[in-house]
């Protein structure tokens, strides 16, 4: 049966209809719907299978997805409940799956390689390999926002909880790439530092057992700088020592957005390499990128057309009269640390944070002939270098909005950076 929370009333029903709406809106119950140990497989889940099958079908990456994904199929196409509500004269199996390819980014047709996209957040590693040629045939995301987004722009809804063993089933065999950005909160200057004892910093394990078990060509990981640093650098030397434990030869570097990508943001990350020799016996051909000048400035990703008062601070909230103050250069980015403002003098943006949506105090401040005023979130994309077609479907709600745009990576730097991969695989 169905489960409907819409009171009765008619909905016009696609896959991204369905799938941007909020988690358990909607649920299909049969015996379908249950795992091989009688788990419930939710309908976030059973979206994930069917959309990785449809972009996957009549290759041989299609095999994980491809029988639960024809019973969800039959079960949706057969479904007098969703017939019913069906606004459309074609035919329903035609209209419920129209939007799942005619997405902004869509899967390249002839792919040049294959890679997965584990904690994928909204999808900037994914933008990135798309660009040059490479097709995802996995995808993996924790947070159920960031899901949304993921499947509007790309239309694939990662899968969830990637420590599920369950979750795991679902990977094909023989895909070139494995691309990660693990959580980075449990080794960052804005967490609590508390690497492997943060569930968070675990999670690199499960990382590591899936190339174990799958034997990618090579492996792309990104994490804040601080990795290499946490508790004397011992954090980093687990990690390091089990990518070779697995027969992997690791190269790292710690790059700069605003040094390597031509993106005025002041952002630091490690990026680890990984290659296994046996597939890419060219390995020692690698390098990273070289820097770059900076051309671009903060003016070529703020649009000076905002006037949603939701965005300005006026005289009636707290801490105006701090802002006043510190704020004095018109066209400068500044960051609001609840206690202080600092003015970035560079031209260039601070690091975003996945906190920048709690309350307003970490989100980067500008000053424009219309007043004081945060960032947008799609200002903030524009930092992280993303397309200009790139959006938060309108579900998403602000904060979660500065949340995901803050957790992603810079596009045009895991671009340059995966450049140098492929072209030994």
């Amino acid at each position: 049966m169905v489960k409907s929370a819409n009171n009765g009333k008619n909905n016009i029903f696609t896959l991204l209809d369905l799938g941007l709406k909020k988690t358990g809106e909607y649920q299909l119950y049969d015996e379908s719907c249950l795992n091989k140990d009688n788990s419930f497989i939710k309908f976030d889940t059973q979206v994930a299978i069917v959309t990785h099958y449809l972009h996957t079908q009549g290759t041989s990456f299609a095999k994980p997805y491809a029988e639960k994904a024809n019973e969800f199929i039959d079960l949706w196409t057969n479904n007098e409940s969703l017939k019913e509500n069906i606004v459309c004269e074609s035919p329903l199996q035609t209209y419920l799956f129209k939007d799942v390819f005619n997405v902004p980014f869509p899967s390249p047709e002839n792919p040049k390689f294959t890679f997965i996209d584990l904690f994928a957040g909204i999808g900037g590693f994914r933008v990135a390999m798309q660009n040059l040629g490479g097709k995802c045939i996995f995808s993996s995301e924790w947070d159920s926002a960031a899901q949304r987004t993921y499947f509007a722009n790309y239309g694939d809804m990662p899968f969830g909880d990637i420590t599920s063993e369950e979750t795991k089933s679902y990977i094909p065999d023989n895909f070139d790439v494995l691309c990660a950005g693990f959580p980075c909160q449990a080794f960052s200057i804005a967490g609590y530092r508390k690497g492997f004892d943060d569930t968070r910093g675990t999670l690199f394990f499960d990382v590591a057992e899936i190339i174990r078990r799958k034997r990618p060509k090579a492996v792309f990981l990104e994490n804040v700088k601080n990795l290499c640093t946490h508790d004397n650098g011992k954090t980093f030397q687990i990690i390091k020592n089990t990518l070779e434990e697995l027969g992997y030869v690791v190269f790292f570097k710690v790059m700069n957005a605003m040094e390597y990508a031509n993106i005025p943001q002041n952002r630091e990350r490690i990026f680890i390499i990984c290659f296994d020799p046996k597939q890419v016996p060219n390995y020692n051909e690698f390098s990273f990128p070289e820097k770059e000048i900076l051309t671009k400035t903060i003016h070529d990703c703020i649009d000076y057309n905002v006037s949603a008062t939701e965005y300005f601070y006026t005289n009636k909230m707290k801490h105006f009269d701090e802002l006043v103050e510190s704020i004095t250069s018109k066209d400068t980015i500044y960051q609001w640390r609840r206690q202080y403002v600092r003015e970035n003098k560079s031209n260039v943006c601070p690091t975003l944070t996945a906190n920048m949506g709690t309350g307003g105090h970490n989100v980067p401040l500008i000053l424009t002939d219309k007043g004081i005023r945060k960032l947008t979130p799609k200002e903030c994309l524009n930092f992280q270098g993303f397309p200009e077609d790139y959006y938060f479907p309108s579900v998403i709600a602000k904060s979660s909005m500065y949340k995901q745009a803050g957790n992603s990576v810079v596009v045009p730097l895991i671009q340059r950076v995966c450049k140098q991969i492929i072209s030994l695989i």
